[in-house]
């Protein structure tokens, strides 16, 4: 998936990968399962990934003749050996760099790399200094780990990571940008940042969520011919607006206010009314039928700012409301502890965020009836932990969420993470211009909205995290960085009805 806003290129691309999301071993079985299936042996699947990538690199970079191809010890290795001789066998001028000496190999990769030899090659080790004396390369081919990656790189490949990024051409990353954790997006110290990656088989989970967002580049998935199990499924799903934007089919012509929901949304204590109106207002343009704010006394009534909102300073409707936010500038003091224990006594639908989040760290629970939406630092609050922790495995931090607290979790950040009883969907949607205040308290007003007019929470959760992202792409096609959370409203309207936007 390209990370370029307003690139319809990029946007076209990244629609066009499946939806299914895999952990590494889920891979390895499938390979594994194949070459028992078809009665060939795994080295087929090095030689279909070489040419892969010999399609690949010469598709985009034409014109470029002086490839350095760096090889690694294993298996993503041996593809960089296999394309290195496909590329001599068509006259280009194959550099491999190895950072082990392929005499040291083993099983397919070594296979690969005796082929690379017997045809004339020549393998120059990373540390070889007659290396600086070589022509400079036009494209680089990062074959040193691929999914591989479980624990910090060792010095050695550390060293060829950053010669890599600094060598200021276009890089492209076989199967998975080294350094890369497959499973968890995590960068396991250096990570090599791709212009571009040719992934196998299937696409990683990690590759759109945490560091996998900044480094993997533009994304195409070669299947090689390998199947997945129907009776196998996916570890996540992707999510993105055009896969779910046939939910927002038109309403009936017969609507009314009443059969899309009346939400009460609570927070907006002192010197943090703007918070509460964000929510309120994403909440109207979703779609809610009826929108009603409870903030603190001292504040001007919410009609003043927004004629459509009405009004008061007391969590206890009386049954009036449909669906709950509670959260968004709450506050930590008093008024805020009472509204937060009213706002707890319904069973209706709730969504929790902000200090909602933090009063619920305090002291813990497990319903069924709540989306929460927590952002790195509130999550590692509700889990008792540090931000890295959360971090360092976002869909283990999502699971555990989840499994504690109940409901729908939705996990912000970088490639977004929704999970339920069912289990983990991601969010492609978004860009770097959303790490701005006022931004989270949108998103709490579209899910609301949604689980007002009677999406589940599980779809709310997933079309508002998709319409979310979507329209802050949208508002920064005038750019990302100075973007507020209030452009992204005229888009929100637009996405929720899908008919009134042209291509």
């Amino acid at each position: 998936m390209v990370q370029v806003i307003g690139d319809a290129e990029c946007k076209k691309e990244a629609d066009s990968l499946s939806q299914g999301l895999w952990r590494t071993e889920q891979i390895r079985a499938r390979e594994q399962e194949w070459a028992r299936r078809e009665g060939q042996p795994l080295y087929a699947l090095m030689e279909r990934a070489g040419a892969a990538l010999f399609a690949h690199a010469t598709r985009h970079w034409p014109e470029y003749r002086n490839w350095w191809i760096f090889t690694g010890p294993g298996n993503n290795g041996g593809d960089g050996y296999v394309l290195a001789r496909l590329a001599h066998q068509h006259r280009l001028e194959p550099v491999v760099i190895a950072a082990r000496d392929p005499a040291q190999l083993k099983g397919d990769a070594r296979v690969a790399a005796e082929a690379w030899l017997a045809c004339g090659g020549k393998v120059w080790l990373a540390e070889d200094p007659v290396l600086a004396s070589l022509p400079p390369p036009e494209l680089v081919i990062d074959a040193l780990l691929g999914t591989g990656v479980s624990t910090h790189l060792a010095p050695l490949l550390t060293k060829i990571v950053a010669t890599i990024n600094g060598l200021g051409v276009p890089v492209l990353a076989v199967d998975l940008p080294s350094g890369l954790n497959g499973d968890t997006g995590c960068a396991m110290g250096a990570v090599v940042r791709a212009t571009r990656t040719l992934t196998f088989i299937g696409i990683k989970q990690g590759m759109f969520t945490g560091d996998g967002v900044d480094c993997v580049g533009r994304l195409e998935c070669d299947d090689l011919g390998v199947m997945p199990d129907e009776h196998v499924p996916p570890s996540a799903w992707r999510l993105d607006y055009p896969a779910l934007k046939s939910q927002l089919a038109p309403r009936l012509r017969s609507a009314h206010k009443g059969m899309n929901g009346k939400v009460l949304l609570v927070g907006g204590n002192r010197a943090m009314q703007g918070a509460i109106l964000l929510a309120a207002r994403a909440c109207l343009r979703t779609g809610a039928g009826l929108v009603r704010v409870c903030q603190h006394p001292v504040h001007p009534p919410v009609s003043l700012s927004q004629p459509e909102l009405m009004g008061g300073d007391e969590a206890d409707d009386g049954g009036w409301a449909s669906v709950r936010v509670i959260g968004p500038g709450l506050g930590l003091d008093e008024w805020a502890r009472t509204r937060f224990e009213q706002a707890l006594t319904s069973k209706i639908p709730l969504v929790l965020d902000a200090d909602g989040l933090n009063w619920l760290a305090q002291a813990p629970r497990h319903q069924d009836n709540w989306v929460l939406t927590p952002h790195p630092g509130e999550a590692a609050r509700l889990l008792g932990c540090s931000i890295a922790e959360i971090e360092s495995d976002r869909f283990a931090a999502v699971r555990a969420l989840q499994q504690r607290y109940g409901g729908v979790v939705l996990l912000k950040g970088a490639g977004t993470l929704i999970a339920d009883d069912e289990g983990i969907a991601l969010c492609c949607e978004g860009n770097p211009g959303m790490a701005s205040g006022g931004m989270g308290d949108l998103l709490s007003g579209i899910i609301a909205a949604l689980l007002a007019q009677g999406w589940s929470a599980t779809m709310a959760a997933r079309l508002g995290a998709v319409i979310h992202g979507e329209a802050a792409d949208l508002a920064a096609a005038d750019g990302e960085r100075g973007m507020l959370a209030s452009d992204l409203l005229p888009w929100i309207r637009k996405l929720v009805n899908p008919d009134t936007i042209t291509s």
